[in-house]
């Protein structure tokens, strides 16, 4: 899991814990502050998945590279 995953899904909770404090006070600015710092950890999440789909996209092309190299190796005689 990358770390901009857990570091947005962090800010995502820190931002709707402070948005509903601000809502249960009724204080606008904590409300809206919460929700810029809960639509910024929601980004950053999404940005951390792209890098593990990327990174892992690359490890399957890795793999099935090998895999092809293996099929095309010619096979090697014994001596006799």
């Amino acid at each position: 899991m990358d770390k901009d995953r857990v570091k947005g899904k962090a800010k995502d909770v820190a931002g709707r814990v402070q948005r509903q404090m601000g809502e249960w006070t009724g204080n606008e600015k904590q409300q809206a502050e919460g929700a810029a710092e809960q639509l910024k950890g929601k980004a950053q999440n999404v940005w951390g998945k792209a890098k593990d789909t990327g990174r892992d996209a690359m490890k399957e092309m890795k793999r099935s590279g090998e895999r092809d190299m293996e099929r095309e190796r010619p096979a090697t005689k014994k001596a006799a």
